[in-house]
């Protein structure tokens, strides 16, 4: 935060507008625990008060990123962790925690509360997953700026509901995933991953031969098949179909190319192949895709 923001807390009701959005920021706060003092300020609702000797549970989800000092971090099911400057911990619903600044440093703590579908289905996608409640290096992501914006908003908000408070709810997901992703992406593995997804993408029609794509890029085929697909959820053959497809139908709405040359520019074998693939992924002939979603052009 800038430097002399003043401490605050809010908390927000659940609107039903919330569900046409699919978040909503339901608390937020910020507040500066100064060395030897008490913790936590016995201010906040009973359901969100935390007692370090009971712990707490949540029915939403919060983040919480350290920006001073150091301290303390425990859920269940694991060991105690220590939390430092810079750093960000997640408290999912449900889930028993508890956390406290070293009483030598104190700590200064920047937080958000969000609820909703969209929170449920990154969860679900293991986006936002419980066995990784940490992340470093939050501010260089982004993550602060993200809050700072959270706090901006929040302080003094509109009445009602406020899609724009939730756009930057969900803008604090976003930069917790970089935060993420940052701590893997130096790895020998993730850039050969990342070389290989600017290879595929920039040579659509050519044959893919994984194995000797990993090969060129100095990693084990077999690590490398695993490694891609845990990064963009694909198989790279399925990653280089997606791809394209996704050209195909650009290509259907935008030009009128006939199928058999949109296949020759994407490396299908045949109109046939293309027909029976892109069929598979979207349950329609590309003629009859062509015909309902670009009115103008032939199908040919």
């Amino acid at each position: 935060m800038p430097t002399g923001a003043a401490d605050y807390f809010r908390y927000f009701p659940l609107a039903r507008e919330a569900s046409a959005w699919g978040l909503a920021v339901t608390a937020a706060g910020f507040t500066r625990i100064r060395p030897h003092s008490l913790y936590p300020p016995a201010r906040h609702p009973a359901d969100h008060q935390l007692d370090w000797s009971r712990g707490r549970v949540l029915e939403a989800l919060q983040i919480v990123l350290i920006t001073a000092g150091r301290g303390q971090f425990e859920r269940r099911g694991a060991k105690p962790q220590t939390i430092e400057a810079d750093t960000a911990f997640m408290l999912f619903p449900g889930v028993w925690h508890r956390y406290r600044p070293d009483p030598a440093t104190g700590w200064e703590e920047s937080w958000v509360e969000v609820s909703g579908e969209s929170v449920d289905r990154l969860r679900n996608r293991k986006i936002l997953s419980a066995k990784s409640p940490v992340v470093h290096n939050a501010v260089a992501a982004g993550l602060e700026g993200a809050l700072e914006a959270v706090h901006a908003r929040a302080r003094q908000p509109p009445p009602g509901f406020d899609p724009e408070l939730s756009a930057r709810g969900l803008a604090v997901l976003a930069a917790w995933q970089h935060a993420g992703l940052a701590e893997h992406r130096e790895t020998r593995m993730a850039r050969a991953v990342a070389a290989a997804e600017r290879h595929l993408a920039e040579s659509l029609a050519e044959p893919v031969n994984v194995a000797q794509l990993a090969r060129r890029l100095g990693v084990a085929y077999s690590h490398f098949r695993r490694a891609f697909k845990n990064h963009t959820g694909y198989a790279p053959w399925q990653y280089m179909l997606h791809l394209r497809l996704a050209q195909a139908r650009r290509q259907l709405a935008g030009s009128d190319a006939t199928i058999d040359e949109v296949a020759g520019r994407l490396g299908f074998s045949s109109a046939f192949h293309l027909s029976a693939a892109f069929k598979q992924a979207y349950g329609t002939a590309p003629a009859l895709w062509r015909r309902r979603f670009s009115p103008g052009a032939s199908a040919k």
